[in-house]
């Protein structure tokens, strides 16, 4: 009967875990492309990027937009000039995916980030959801990261103030969908606004562009 009920606790977990994802990724499809590719951000919002230009990718990795756009937007921060600080931002729309968000600050500080595309394809063609600290850890091991490191910063207060500080930006944002692409706490632009995937980026450059101009 225990076997029985904890099962039971993991199917309806990961239903949920599933409705939520759908939440989220039908959000990016009810953005309508406008003529411009962008959005003004009202009011605009302070940036924590010093002298450069703040980019914020706001993603999840549920979302099958998000693992589409991540080797674009590999490529294209490696163009980009010095002056450009790329933030990328991991959206929980609800507490069941708390733990994506710790998951992506653990690798970046530990500086991981390398296995990103990987959590990726973990979560959405190995459907292994990496949806709580045990699975997190136990997969990260199965990447060669030492287990007892990995569960340390996963609980780490460091951590705990990273996924703090995205939710007070998600929430700044009034983020609806992912993925959505932020410069300068000014203009979000996304692959629904831009209609497609590349296009979202070239319309970030033109948004950098212009933000570099009126410097």
């Amino acid at each position: 009967m225990l076997n029985r009920a904890f099962r039971r606790r993991i199917l309806a977990g990961l239903g949920a875990l599933a409705a939520s994802m759908v939440v989220g990724v039908a959000g990016a499809a009810q953005e309508q492309p406008g003529a411009q590719g962008f959005v003004n951000v009202d009011p605009p919002q302070a940036t924590a990027a010093g002298g450069k230009i703040e980019v914020l990718e706001f993603f999840q990795y549920g979302c099958p937009h998000c693992r589409a756009m991540e080797p674009l937007t590999k490529t294209w921060h490696g163009k980009q000039k010095d002056d450009i600080a790329l933030q990328r931002v991991p959206v929980a729309f609800n507490a069941a995916m708390e733990p994506w968000q710790r998951l992506y600050y653990t690798l970046e500080s530990l500086d991981r980030l390398d296995l990103q595309q990987a959590v990726f394809n973990a979560v959405q063609v190995d459907r292994n959801p990496l949806n709580n600290r045990a699975r997190v850890i136990e997969w990260l091991g199965k990447q060669g990261l030492d287990e007892g490191k990995v569960g340390a910063m996963y609980d780490s207060f460091g951590i705990v103030s990273k996924v703090n500080r995205a939710n007070q930006l998600i929430k700044a944002y009034n983020l609806q969908s992912v993925p959505t692409i932020v410069v300068d706490g000014r203009y979000m632009t996304s692959p629904a606004l831009a209609n497609g995937y590349q296009q979202s980026l070239d319309k970030t450059d033109e948004l950098v562009a212009k933000v570099r101009a009126a410097r």
